[in-house]
C-alpha cells in the first residue's frame, strides 16, 4: 500500500473503502468517506473552481485535486494545495513525486470525482476511452461516479462532434453526472452557452451522491 493510503488518525491506518464508501480504521472504527477527487481540465472557468475547492471544504470533504498541464497555466498548484491541505498531482511520473501509480492511489481513496470545468478536450476523451495523462488516467481506472461539469466557448459547446462525445456519455447515467453549461457572459467577450454551472448546482450534485 503507497504512502499515500497510509494517512494517520490517532495512530490507525486508513484502509480503503469498501462497500457502502465505509472507510476502515485498522482499529476496526469506521468512518464515512468524503474524500473526493477534484479534477480539473484547462480551461479559464479554472478560476472558478478555487471557490468550489474551498466550499467543498468547508463542508468537510477532503479534497484531492488532479490537473491538467495545461489548468496549471490558467491557476497554480500551489494554490489549490493551499485550498485543500492536500498534494496536488499534475503527471503520472514525476521524479519528486512520494506517490507510485498515483491513478492506482486516488482511485482507491476517492468516493466521488468532480471534473470542472470539462473541457472538450478531457469529455472526447473519456468517451472514447483515451488515457495520455494522469487526469484522462484516472478517469478511465476510476471505479465510482464521476460529476462533469462542461466549459467552453458557445461555438465548441454546441459543435456537433462534441455533442455527440456529451450524448455518449449521458447513456452511462450509472457513472455519469453531467452539470450542464449554462447560457450568459463568455470570457471571450461573446455570450451564449459554454458557461460553467453555478457552482451551487455542482455542490448539490455532489451531496446527492455522498449523504
Amino acid at each position: 500500500m503507497s504512502n499515500f493510503l497510509c494517512n494517520r488518525r490517532k495512530g490507525s491506518r486508513i484502509i480503503p473503502p469498501g462497500p457502502g464508501g465505509l472507510l476502515r480504521l485498522s482499529g476496526g472504527k469506521r468512518m464515512k468517506n468524503k474524500s473526493i477527487i477534484l479534477g480539473i481540465s484547462g480551461g479559464i472557468a479554472t478560476y472558478k473552481v478555487c471557490d468550489l475547492a474551498r466550499k467543498l471544504v468547508k463542508m468537510d470533504f477532503t479534497v484531492h485535486t488532479v490537473m491538467t498541464e495545461n489548468a496549471a497555466q490558467f491557476v497554480t498548484p500551489l494554490t489549490f494545495k493551499t485550498l485543500t491541505g492536500n498534494p496536488v498531482f499534475l503527471r503520472s511520473f514525476e521524479e519528486t513525486s512520494r506517490y507510485s501509480m498515483p491513478h492506482i492511489s486516488l482511485s482507491q481513496i476517492g468516493r466521488l470525482m468532480v471534473l470542472a470545468p470539462a473541457t472538450a478536450n478531457i469529455i472526447a476523451k473519456i468517451a472514447h476511452g483515451l488515457a495520455d495523462d494522469l487526469l484522462s488516467t484516472l478517469c478511465l481506472s476510476f471505479p465510482h461516479k464521476i460529476i462533469l461539469a462542461p466549459s467552453m466557448n458557445h461555438h465548441m459547446y454546441r459543435n456537433p462532434v462534441f455533442q455527440n462525445n456529451l450524448a455518449l456519455l449521458r447513456k452511462y447515467r450509472d457513472k455519469y453526472i453531467i452539470i450542464d453549461a449554462e447560457k450568459g457572459d463568455l470570457a471571450c467577450g461573446e455570450e451564449g452557452e459554454g458557461r460553467l454551472a453555478d457552482l451551487q448546482k455542482i455542490i448539490r450534485a455532489v451531496e446527492n451522491e455522498i449523504k
